[in-house]
C-alpha cells in the first residue's frame, strides 16, 4: 500500500475542513458538496506547481466555496458575531497562509478556525 503524499494529506485535510463548516451552517447539500470536490481538484493542480503552498490549501478551498456560493446562493458563512445590521458573511484569514480562521471584518475579531465553524456557531460541531 503506498503512503499518502503531503500533497493530497493537505487536500483531504483542506475538505474535511471546509466540509465541517458547511454541515455546521447546515448547506452541506450535494450540489455544495460538489462545489468543494470542483476546488479540491483545482487546487491540486495549483498545489502541485508550488508544493510549499500545501499549508495554505484549507484557506483556499474555503475561499473557493465562499466564492461559488455566493454567485449561486447567497453569502456564507453568515456572521454570527453582528447580531443587528445587514447580514455579512466571514472572511477567511489570512487569504493566503497557514492557519486559516473565519474572521469578521466589521467587527475585527477571529470567530473560528476553518473547519472549526460549528463551535463558534453552536451548530454541528
Amino acid at each position: 500500500m503506498n503512503p499518502i503524499s503531503p500533497l493530497e494529506q493537505a487536500l483531504h485535510a483542506a475538505r474535511a475542513l471546509v466540509l465541517a463548516d458547511l454541515v455546521a451552517g447546515e448547506v452541506a447539500e450535494p450540489d455544495v458538496v460538489s462545489l468543494v470536490e470542483e476546488s479540491v481538484a483545482q487546487r491540486r493542480w495549483w498545489v502541485e506547481q508550488w508544493p510549499e503552498g500545501a499549508e495554505f490549501v484549507a484557506g483556499l478551498v474555503a475561499q473557493d466555496v465562499q466564492d461559488a456560493l455566493l454567485e449561486r446562493y447567497g453569502r456564507w458563512p453568515l456572521c454570527p458575531v453582528c447580531g443587528s445590521g445587514d447580514p455579512h458573511a466571514l472572511d477567511v484569514e489570512p487569504e493566503l497562509g497557514p492557519d486559516p480562521h473565519w474572521v469578521c471584518g466589521k467587527a475585527g475579531v477571529k470567530v473560528a478556525a476553518v473547519g472549526s465553524l460549528g463551535a463558534a456557531t453552536g451548530g454541528a460541531p
